[in-house]
């Protein structure tokens, strides 16, 4: 009697195209704490809320003082440092947060180093009106223009 083959039902495609993004630098940038893998952790943990201790670890690995960040989040800056170590930080916040971890992780990775990439947020840039693309990141619509800007300079285009 002929057996019948085993059936795999396992996907061979990559991953990435599903979603589930390689998020090990993210991790770093939020502090050890948090088991990120796939897209839907990363609305976990906005829900939930990131930690003042993980907020101060990512802007300290980011070269950004605690103004900066706070004027990106849209909080200010006295209610931020008021917050514990372990004070969970709001859902529109903390999402911000996981936004601006995304963006430096990906301009990292098209920059090739943090530095660079810092050095470059603070520089003028012509596609983005003169601004400063630290400038834009006030607004998600920001956030998307740089993500654009940064799409371009990786395949070469004027940027």
């Amino acid at each position: 009697m002929k057996k019948k083959p085993e059936t795999n039902t396992e996907l061979s495609e990559p991953a990435v195209a599903y979603g589930a993004l390689n998020q090990t630098s993210l991790l770093g940038l939020l502090g050890s704490n948090y088991a990120v893998s796939t897209d839907f952790d990363l609305l976990n943990l906005a829900r939930k809320g990131v930690s003042k201790k993980a907020l101060v670890s990512l802007v300290k690995q980011i070269s950004l003082t605690i103004q900066e960040v706070a004027s990106i989040m849209h909080i200010s800056e006295r209610t931020l440092q008021r917050y514990t170590p372990a004070t969970l930080i709001k859902t529109e916040h903390a999402e911000k947060a996981i936004e601006l971890a995304r963006l430096y992780q990906r301009g990292t990775e098209v920059f090739g180093t943090l530095d660079n990439f810092n050095d470059w947020m603070k520089t003028p840039n012509y596609t983005l009106n003169g601004e400063t693309p630290l400038n834009l990141l006030d607004t998600s619509i920001g956030f998307e223009l740089i993500l654009q800007t940064l799409g371009r300079i990786e395949y070469g285009v004027f940027s």
